[in-house]
C-alpha cells in the first residue's frame, strides 16, 4: 500500500470520473467502506476505474470481486502474464486508459520483449493461445472477462489517460514512472479474501472450474448483476444483439444501433458492442441518475464480457 499521503492524494483522481459522482473515501459507508479497504490494500490506490461504481455498491463489489480474484489474487500464472492478458485485451477493445495502466504495471515488473511489444501496440501472441493447464488456463481467462468488462467502463466513465488531466505534456513520462512505481504489482494477495463481499452464486462458468475461487467469484459477481433493475427492453435487446455478434469491432459509426428507440437501449448496446463509441451525448440521452447508470453499464459490460470470452474456443 503507498504512504498515507500518497493515498490520500490518488484519492483525488476520482475527480477525473466523468457523468457520475462517486463516494469520497472519507464518507463511505457499509459495502463501499469495506471495498475501498480492500481496494487500497491489496490493489495499492482507490482505482477510478473500480471506485466509479460506488454509487451502485453491489456492482462496486462486484467488479472489485472479479478483478481482485483474476488480477490480484495469488495462483499458477505470474502477475506479468496476467498483465500481458490485461494489456491485449484492452488493446483490443480500444481502452487508452487501461492499455497505458497496464503497460505501467509491465514496466515495474521489468520490461521483456513481449512487454515491449505489448506497449509499442505491436502484435504479439495471446497467451491464451498457449499451451496451458487447466488451472493457468482458467486464471488468464479469468483476467480477459474482468478486462473485457472494465475496458467498456471505463470508455464510458473515464477519459483516456490515468494521469489527471492537470497533468502538462512536458511532465507526463515522469509522472508515469511515479505511478508505476507505486503500483509495482507485489507478489500476489490470498485468493478468496473478496468473496464474502457478495451473497454466494449458482457456480454455473464452467471456463472457471480449474479454480474454485475464481468459479466462485465471478458466480457471485454474476448473481450480482442479474439480480439489477435493468429493464427487459434493454437485457433482451443486448442479449438479441450479442446472440449474432462475433466480437468484431462494428466500426466508427453508431448506424447499426440507430433501430433502439429507446435511448438507455441504445446506450446498452453501444456500450456491449462498441464501448469506444459512446459520448456524452448518448450518455445524457439516456437521462439515467447514477445508480442507474452505473448498473446499465454494468450489466450490459459484464454480459458483453461473457459473450466474449464465450467466443474463446475451449481447450483440454
Amino acid at each position: 500500500m503507498a504512504p498515507k499521503p500518497v493515498r490520500l492524494a490518488l484519492r483525488r483522481v476520482l475527480r477525473e470520473v466523468r457523468h457520475v459522482r462517486p463516494v469520497p473515501f472519507g464518507r463511505a459507508t457499509g459495502l463501499v467502506r469495506d471495498v475501498y479497504r480492500q481496494l487500497e490494500r491489496d490493489f495499492g490506490m482507490l482505482a477510478p476505474p473500480v471506485a466509479l461504481h460506488s454509487p451502485s455498491p453491489p456492482v462496486l463489489a462486484a467488479a472489485w470481486v472479479m478483478l481482485r480474484e483474476s488480477l490480484v489474487a495469488a495462483g499458477e500464472t505470474s502477475r506479468a502474464d496476467r498483465e500481458v492478458v490485461a494489456s491485449l485485451v484492452s488493446q483490443r477493445n480500444s481502452c487508452p486508459y487501461c492499455v497505458e495502466v497496464h503497460g505501467m504495471a509491465l514496466d515495474s515488473l521489468g520490461r521483456s520483449p513481449e512487454a515491449s511489444a505489448i506497449a509499442a501496440g505491436q502484435a504479439v501472441t495471446d497467451p491464451l493461445d498457449g499451451d496451458l493447464s487447466p488451472a493457468a488456463r482458467t486464471e488468464l481467462t479469468a483476467v480477459a472477462f474482468a478486462f473485457h468488462y472494465l475496458n467498456r467502463v471505463v470508455s464510458v466513465f473515464l477519459g483516456t489517460s490515468p494521469l489527471p488531466s492537470s497533468v502538462p505534456d512536458s511532465a507526463r513520462e515522469k509522472a508515469k514512472a511515479i505511478l508505476g512505481r507505486l503500483l509495482r504489482p507485489g507478489s500476489g494477495a490470498m485468493p478468496g479474501e473478496s468473496l464474502d463481499l457478495l451473497p454466494a452464486g449458482s457456480r454455473d462458468f464452467s471456463w472457471a472450474a480449474g479454480n474454485p475461487y475464481v468459479e466462485d467469484a465471478f458466480s457471485r459477481a454474476s448473481a450480482a448483476f442479474g439480480s439489477l433493475a435493468v429493464s427487459s427492453a434493454v437485457r433482451d435487446a443486448v442479449v438479441r444483439e450479442l446472440s449474432t455478434w462475433d466480437g468484431s469491432p462494428p466500426g466508427p459509426s453508431r448506424s447499426w444501433a440507430a433501430g433502439a428507440g429507446d435511448p438507455a437501449v441504445r446506450l446498452a448496446l453501444v456500450v456491449a458492442k462498441a464501448p469506444y463509441q459512446v459520448d456524452d451525448a448518448l450518455v445524457a440521452a439516456a437521462g439515467l441518475d447514477d445508480r442507474e447508470l452505473v448498473e446499465l453499464v454494468g450489466w450490459a459490460s459484464f454480459t458483453a464480457a461473457a459473450h466474449c470470452v464465450s467466443l474463446v474456443p475451449a481447450r483440454n
